[in-house]
């Protein structure tokens, strides 16, 4: 079936980007394009510096785009004014991080309200985000607990609670897994895939992990800065 723009969260063209290290300027990404699929499971795979973070960090409006075109639904980001991308952060992407930044003082349930509260949402409307979004990842009964009571896939769970309470188009993750163990990992992959089958969210992670790889419908493999390879689910 032949896709047009509309059927992709993200298209790029010719993305390069270099930073400073010392007196040397190291190129982290090198002419980059491709389209990322709506609606998907999609992973961003690689080794330690090929380049596949900072790309995610480009995407998700974290590091400025130097060169090239990236276009998220079709908006060329680089004709976007700061009001617009911080309209995209706050609204329509979701993040989670492998250090789940919780708040350590507040229960699992106040780390995802705390956050729908800064958006402006009306009381019952947090509190019913808060619980759906707790309830959706198994920790309703956990809700009163903080941090430091709870195991790590159980933080993650709270991560993604908090990401998905806004209703995002899109969740993008660095490493996710990366922290946990392979059980737990498949459990929180569960999850990822339920969100982009079941609720249409385009899931965009960053992993070296061949069993996350697994779980995606694409796979992109970015090897010193260059797309190596593309694979879908059916050759994982």
């Amino acid at each position: 079936m032949k896709m047009n723009k509309k059927d992709f969260v993200f298209c790029l063209k010719n993305v390069a980007f270099s930073y400073k290290l010392g007196s040397h300027l190291v190129d982290a990404l090198r002419d980059i394009s491709f389209d990322i699929p709506s609606q998907s499971l999609v992973t961003l795979s690689g080794p330690s510096g090929s380049g596949k973070s900072t790309l995610l960090n480009i995407l998700g409006f974290i590091e400025p785009l130097q060169k090239g075109n990236i276009y998220f639904q079709n908006e060329d980001i680089s004709q976007m004014n700061e009001s617009r991308k911080n309209h995209i952060r706050k609204f329509k992407i979701g993040f989670i991080f492998q250090q789940f930044h919780l708040i350590p003082v507040l229960t699992a349930e106040e780390n995802v309200s705390y956050f729908l509260h800064r958006q402006g949402l009306l009381s019952n409307d947090v509190k019913k985000r808060t619980q759906e979004s707790l309830e959706a990842v198994s920790l309703w009964d956990h809700r009163k607990k903080r941090p430091s009571e709870l195991s790590g896939g159980q933080r993650q769970r709270v991560a993604i609670a908090r990401a998905i309470a806004k209703n995002p188009e899109v969740i993008i993750g660095d490493e996710p897994t990366a922290s946990l163990d392979q059980a737990t990992s498949r459990e929180i992959m569960d999850i990822f895939q339920f969100l982009a089958e079941e609720k249409k969210v385009s899931v965009l992670l960053t992993t070296h992990d061949s069993m996350v790889q697994s779980y995606s419908d694409y796979n992109f493999l970015i090897k010193d800065g260059i797309l190596s390879e593309i694979l879908t689910r059916r050759a994982l």
